[in-house]
């Protein structure tokens, strides 16, 4: 359930453009931003709230949403409002290229954290210690997502919710529990650390339970998370190569639980499901 959930603010086909904007201005103040067609797409399909949604070129977003959404279609042709070019760059700056942008009410941090903290736990959770690239927390979220772990923590200043990283995501953060926590803080459940020392991941089985502990390229998990750790494991990785792309990095990881993990979370498992790999963003 998402802050300001039923707050009815809903634009249609037929609604005046300047009054979509007053909308849109009265929300940003504390929504998230959906920024292109699959960001919003995806936020639907999980469950987002959506409270306005604009574009320069409405035939053109019901066109995309014939091809690769028509689950959706009816609910974005009542949804999606048409605004001059000018007047949608007003809104957002740089608009994506779908040309399609909308606004969300951010899950409640309360909730998000229960849904982070419950046990028993049937899917691993990714933190992602002091991460620096929003892009990069984005793609974690997607890959976390896909793999239908139980969620995403980061610890230190960025916010997992950041526009860059919503984009990035694809809108994606509705599908998992995407929050920022203090170290000292984490949900329950074995500390496993990524670390060029550990053992080798594929001699292993991540814990369906496991916390998957990450750290950023340069500067790797901190002392302090790595002395907790429960166990320390690595990814194999040629000699004089220095490091995986963080995003590389937890995919690999989460692919070697699910292909070793008998939980009924795992995609195309016992109750389970496989997706294609259609990109787009």
């Amino acid at each position: 359930m998402t802050e300001h959930q039923g707050a009815g603010l809903r634009t249609g086909p037929a609604d005046d453009a300047e009054a979509a904007v007053r909308r849109w201005q009265a929300a940003a103040p504390r929504a998230v931003l959906l920024d292109g067609f699959h960001a919003l797409k995806h936020a639907l399909r999980f469950g987002a709230d959506v409270l306005v949604a604009v574009t320069d070129d409405r035939a053109a977003v019901l066109r995309l949403a014939e091809e690769l959404a028509p689950d959706l279609a009816a609910e974005l042709a009542a949804q999606v409002t048409e605004l001059p070019a000018p007047r949608l760059r007003d809104l957002v700056p740089r608009p994506h290229p779908t040309g399609v942008a909308a606004l969300a009410p951010r899950p409640d941090r309360t909730a998000q954290l229960a849904v982070l903290d419950r046990l028993p736990r049937q899917a691993p959770l990714v933190v992602l210690d002091e991460p620096r690239n929003l892009g990069n927390v984005g793609a974690v979220v997607r890959l976390a997502a896909g793999f239908g772990v139980t969620g995403v923590v980061t610890t230190g200043p960025l916010d997992p919710w950041h526009p860059n990283a919503v984009r990035s995501g694809a809108g994606l953060h509705y599908a998992t529990a995407v929050e920022r926590a203090e170290p000292g803080a984490l949900p329950p459940g074995p500390l496993v650390v990524l670390d060029p020392e550990g053992a080798d991941i594929r001699g292993t089985a991540l814990p369906d339970d496991a916390l998957v502990v990450f750290g950023s390229e340069r500067h790797g998990v901190s002392a302090a998370l790595r002395e907790r750790a429960d166990a320390l494991v690595a990814l194999p990785m040629r000699a004089q190569v220095s490091s995986y792309n963080l995003a590389t990095s937890v995919g690999m990881a989460l692919y070697h639980w699910a292909a070793t993990s008998r939980s009924p979370r795992v995609p195309g498992g016992p109750g389970g499901r496989s997706g294609g790999s259609r990109g787009g963003a």
